[in-house]
């Protein structure tokens, strides 16, 4: 009887461990055959997996469904009015969602939401056509808990036609193959591609997913499953070896702004790499003043004295990637206090706020939300143009701070 239930055992294990197994074994992901995908790593990581599918990285691009799309689509809350007799109105039809354009009362076109970009400020939707996405021209903003113009569009005139490009991909998913159009002519097929790239949906892996931080995991998830006693990891990007440029790197990637001379593609980068190798400084660009509050966060840091006066200060000194920032700015506090353990302040600031009031605001002094230069928007077409604001990574003293 003990050896048949032994017997038993060993054999729901070796079924468990064919599962585990196949579960990478089988997978075929679009960027090769070295990545096992991020589902493979819920078998040893899942506390970090759990956690990181509810961040606004992994939430850089999603699929377009009722759960992930942030905006109304009842009357009332789903209408932008371009003018007396246009408007865009988001519409379901048949389980899908769609931005409809009305003139003077009748349906002229609809567009489909099939991504959607972004999660934690803004959201954007795109539509595909002819192998190529276009962004729609209304997005939703959280700030105003409604719909407004995308960033640049006009509030006046509908424009459907924009496409975008593979690099805004590169930072808000993980993948994104070309497209190649086959041919025939007698008995020879020709694999062709348009000079300007086609995609291919069907490659698009959504949002910002373990390997694009780790690097490719097959290898690493076939030989810890083999191996389950091994304690160091093996095949794969750990942070902790990093040094602290290379960590850097791995978020510059797309957070130190578009001012560099691209010499290949964001897909290409793997954990580790030196960015030198994927960006140049455009000739006389050193202005530094500029930078924006939306897209160089690298940028802005680097100009602060906590950073420049560190050796080991990185984003993640107070980002943990596994998770989204905290909307507890005192939470950062115990982070600035932690170098900071004794404050300055004028006698000015110590009379209209208190010292314990103070120690947990530091960054609403000292990294104040900021109106980009690049992103503005409108409600509608009579509405005053809205800035958007972001708390900047520059750390210092500001004047006049204006809360937002």
């Amino acid at each position: 009887m003990k050896k048949n239930c032994l017997i038993l055992v060993l054999f729901v294990l070796a079924i468990f461990l064919t599962n585990c197994s196949n579960k990478s074994d089988e997978y075929i992901d679009p960027r090769g055959t070295d990545y096992a995908g991020s589902e493979s790593c819920i078998q040893c990581h899942q506390q970090q997996y759990e956690s990181t599918l509810h961040t606004s990285h992994f939430k850089a691009t999603s699929p377009p469904t009722k759960e992930n799309i942030l905006g109304h689509f009842t009357n009332g809350k789903n209408t932008f009015v371009y003018g007396k007799d246009i408007k865009i109105v988001m519409e379901e039809r048949h389980d899908s969602l769609y931005q409809v354009l009305y003139k003077n009362g009748k349906e002229v076109e609809a567009y489909p939401f099939d991504v959607v970009f972004g999660t934690k400020h803004a959201q954007t939707g795109t539509y595909w056509k002819n192998h190529y996405p276009y962004e729609l021209p209304i997005s939703y903003y959280k700030s105003i808990h409604s719909w407004a113009t995308s960033p640049g569009y006009s509030a006046t005139n509908p424009n459907f036609e924009r496409k975008i490009d593979k690099e805004c991909f590169a930072c808000h998913s993980s993948n994104i193959g070309s497209r190649y159009i086959t041919t025939s002519s007698d008995s020879i097929t020709f694999l062709t591609m348009d000079v300007e790239d086609f995609m291919d949906k069907k490659t698009l892996v959504y949002g910002i997913d373990c390997e694009r931080c780790h690097g490719p995991a097959k290898k690493h998830v076939q030989t810890h499953l083999k191996f389950p006693d091994l304690k160091q990891a093996q095949n794969i990007v750990s942070f902790k070896n990093l040094n602290r440029q290379q960590k850097l790197d791995a978020c510059a990637l797309c957070h130190s702004g578009n001012d560099q001379a691209k010499l290949k593609s964001r897909f290409q980068y793997k954990p580790g790499e030196s960015l030198n190798s994927y960006f140049r400084a455009y000739p006389g660009t050193k202005d530094s003043t500029n930078f924006d509050v939306h897209g160089n966060q690298l940028g802005l840091l680097s100009q602060s004295k906590c950073f420049k006066q560190s050796q080991k200060m990185d984003c993640m000194s107070c980002h943990n990637p596994h998770q989204d920032s905290s909307q507890n700015i005192a939470t950062y506090s115990k982070i600035c206090m932690s170098c900071h353990q004794v404050t300055k302040h004028t006698p000015a600031t110590l009379k209209t706020i208190s010292k314990s009031l103070l120690a947990n605001n530091c960054v609403e002094c000292h990294m104040p939300k900021q109106d980009s230069k690049a992103i503005s928007f409108q409600q509608s077409n009579t509405a005053a143009v809205t800035s958007y604001s972001l708390r900047t990574h520059k750390i210092g003293i500001y004047a006049n701070i204006k809360k937002k």
